[in-house]
């Protein structure tokens, strides 16, 4: 019996006929050049959501979705223009994981596939279906389910308060707050929910998580040509998240069809670095992978 078999049947055992029922089924699987497999599963219901395998050295990342769909409606993002549909449950998220994660095994049969990384960047906000993402991040976690350690998991947030201020509830998985703008102004016009639930708010209830030792607060930046990429924003940028032990990962926008914001140039995704990099702020350009096939930060749509 594999790793893997040995998994799902401790999961069976210790959490019975819940994760039996309604789990997740692939209805179709596309493959990227650069090696990312984007997965679109059927709910029980006809919803549909998609995942994403993205290959790594050492340790393959499955990205998951939390919902169908997305209530947030961020301007940049393809889901967010869906609306919300429902909130998965936690035997269907952590379903995703495990046909994922079977997939691979099937598409290395000579080798030893370790159990994948996760980031809860697929569709929807986690924190708006907390109770659901926290049984499963103990089921992921837990001896009696997957036993993944908590770096292996990262969660991420446009900052959604209500699940914030219940942040203590989780464990000590990694976090990342989906920012893309410093200045809450111009954060307004990409994510709404700057307007009731601002930075004002989401950075105090950021600041009270504990971190671990060499555990870092992840803030994501979606950089956008001619929008969020000037010397006022790296300045804004560098003086929010120098308070914290973070990391900014710079993601260059992946262009949507019918969105009027734009990709910008190689030369100045360097250029913006370099203007964070000289305020002494630690930061990294994300790959974006999967773009060939719409699986790319911003395009999930469960089509």
């Amino acid at each position: 019996m594999s790793t893997l078999d040995k998994t799902i049947a401790k999961i069976h055992a210790n959490y019975g006929h819940d994760f039996a029922c309604d789990n997740p089924e692939i209805l179709r699987a596309q493959k990227s050049a650069d090696g990312t497999v984007k997965f679109l599963f059927g709910l029980h219901d006809q919803n549909r959501v998609e995942s994403v395998i993205m290959p790594y050295a050492r340790r393959h990342t499955v990205c998951l979705s939390t919902q169908a769909g997305c209530a947030m409606g961020c301007a940049f993002c393809k889901t967010g223009s869906m609306g919300l549909a429902r909130s998965l449950s936690w035997h269907e998220i952590a379903g995703q994981y495990l046909s994922c994660w079977r997939y691979l095994m099937e598409a290395n049969p000579d080798r030893t596939v370790a159990s994948p990384n996760i980031v809860f960047m697929g569709q929807g906000e986690p924190l708006h279906n907390f109770d659901a993402v926290k049984t499963a991040c103990g089921v992921l976690l837990s001896e009696k389910g997957v036993c993944l350690g908590p770096r292996q998991i990262t969660l991420s947030t446009v900052g959604y308060t209500p699940g914030l201020e219940r942040i203590s509830e989780l464990p000590p998985v990694n976090f990342a707050l989906s920012l893309h703008s410093a200045i809450p102004e111009k954060r307004a016009v990409l994510i709404p929910l700057e307007k009731t639930s601002g930075l004002d708010r989401i950075i105090p209830l950021l600041a009270g998580i504990r971190l671990k030792r060499n555990q870092f607060i992840n803030f994501e930046y979606l950089l956008i040509g001619d929008f969020n990429d000037g010397e006022d924003d790296a300045a804004a940028l560098a003086a929010l998240t120098r308070r914290f032990s973070s990391i900014v990962n710079i993601i260059p926008f992946n262009e949507i069809a019918g969105m009027r914001w734009k990709r910008p140039g190689e030369e100045r995704v360097a250029a913006f670095k370099a203007m964070l990099v000289a305020r002494k702020v630690r930061t990294m350009v994300r790959n974006s992978r999967g773009r060939d096939i719409s699986a790319a930060c911003g395009q999930l749509a469960g089509e």
